[in-house]
């Protein structure tokens, strides 16, 4: 029967991307158990998708910067939320910091491991060291500008991207009307690339499964089992940041956290599944437009927190730092665990956008501050899969965070418009559930 009133009828809960994405994660974990030998075979999906997600990143990014600084008209509000931005984004990037720090000396996962590291293989790292080193301050400084106009979209370096981006919305800000053609161009721009990505976006299951497999297949339930602890640790630590501490801030600008992790669970299940936190960029920009912040304030926050805001690879650092010096029994004093966090708060943008950004972060830091030996880095080879998924979830859900925290201190953001879209957006998922 038709439905009346010219209602859409709902669609079967099983046409949805969240729980298609839910079920190709399973099956794959599978896959990877019964059958790891076949598993391997199917990272080439994966990496597919990823390439082409990030083929799409750069002029995404360029084109929500220049319009989000351009539409504002007032480069005075363009400074201010410049400002709100970057203070948010090292507090709370230290808070996890701190965090991992803590949770890492409360449990010890690496005592009692008593690893020489004269017997680790260095070279298995040798790469990702040499990488980490070049990663120095003033080199990631100038790093920031790039050598030509096209070179950040053909290195597919999301930091000269958005220096770029950043710059043309200034311009167009600075220019008003005179750019109005240049402006409407950008927004249809901006239109058919989001279309082109939600059209990748309908791969996100096979590329989770792929992924899953992969992951599984390669590395083992027996990786998992040596290195428990510290899984245990980093995901249960993962998991207070993001109930206890974004829980607050989401409870600060009006709403709960399980409200927040309910409306954005698309997303950060294919984030989980995939472990690449540029696949949900597009999907979250519009999501955050929907809930009230302005497309100004999106457009700017967004693409700067995925350079800035790394909130699980901040975790991630600090606990794995200690992990290698609890293995290889290095003794830390404070004042030196101390220092090498604020070293941190640099190798963790530095980072940004690199394959692995990581894992190239700690080799920056091991590098930069060789306090504990750098072939440590080879007991977290196993491991580091199993992490970065994590890691990618809680970077994508401190962003989106972040993004709406600036747009309530912008006194955009309104909690009971975002109240009825949240309530709204539960609804359409019960009705599809039936």
């Amino acid at each position: 029967m038709a439905p009346r009133h010219g209602k859409a009828a709902p669609k079967p809960f099983y046409t949805s991307l969240y729980f298609q994405v839910f079920v190709a994660i399973v099956l794959g974990v599978a896959l990877g158990s019964v059958a790891p030998a076949e598993a391997v075979k199917l990272k080439p999906i994966s990496d597919a998708f990823i390439k082409a997600l990030r083929l799409m990143l750069p002029p995404i990014i360029f084109t929500t910067m220049a319009l989000g600084i351009g539409s504002t008209g007032d480069l005075k509000k363009v400074g201010r939320m410049g400002f709100k931005s970057i203070a948010y984004f090292e507090v709370v990037t230290t808070l996890a910091l701190g965090l991992g720090l803590l949770v890492v000396h409360l449990f010890k996962p690496g005592a009692g491991l008593n690893i020489d590291p004269r017997a680790l293989d260095a070279g298995a790292v040798a790469g990702l060291v040499k990488a980490g080193s070049n990663l120095s301050f003033v080199d990631y400084l100038l790093a920031i500008i790039p050598t030509g106009a096209a070179s950040p979209f053909v290195e597919n370096n999301l930091l000269q991207v958005l220096f770029l981006g950043a710059l043309f919305g200034l311009a167009l800000a600075h220019v008003g009307s005179r750019a109005d053609v240049l402006h409407r161009g950008f927004e249809q721009l901006s239109a058919v690339l989001f279309k082109v990505v939600g059209y990748l976006i309908k791969l996100a299951p096979l590329a989770a499964f792929a992924a899953m497999s992969f992951t599984i297949g390669r590395y083992g339930t027996q990786t998992l089992s040596s290195l428990a602890a510290l899984l245990g640790c980093f995901y249960l630590t993962a998991a207070f940041f993001l109930i206890v501490v974004l829980g607050a801030v989401c409870w600060y600008c009006g709403f709960s956290i399980w409200k927040f992790l309910r409306y954005f669970k698309d997303e950060l299940l294919i984030v989980l599944g995939t472990s690449a936190s540029e696949s949900v960029l597009p999907a979250l920009m519009q999501k955050l437009e929907r809930l009230g912040c302005s497309k100004a304030t999106v457009g700017f926050v967004l693409p700067a927190g995925y350079t800035f805001n790394l909130d699980g690879a901040s975790i991630y650092l600090t606990m794995a730092f200690v992990f290698i010096a609890q293995a290889t029994n290095t003794p830390l004093s404070w004042g030196q665990e101390l220092f090498v966090l604020g070293v941190m708060l640099l190798t963790s943008k530095g980072a940004a956008g690199v394959p692995g950004g990581g894992f190239v972060a700690l080799a920056a830091t091991l590098a930069a501050v060789p306090l504990v030996p750098i072939a440590g880095l080879t007991l977290l080879l196993g491991v580091d899969s199993f992490m970065s998924a994590v890691r990618a979830l809680i970077n994508v859900a401190g962003n989106a965070v972040a993004t709406i925290v600036v747009s309530k201190w912008e006194g955009e953001f309104d909690p009971a418009h975002a109240d009825r879209v949240f309530r709204e957006a539960t609804a359409v998922d019960r009705v599809a559930a039936r």
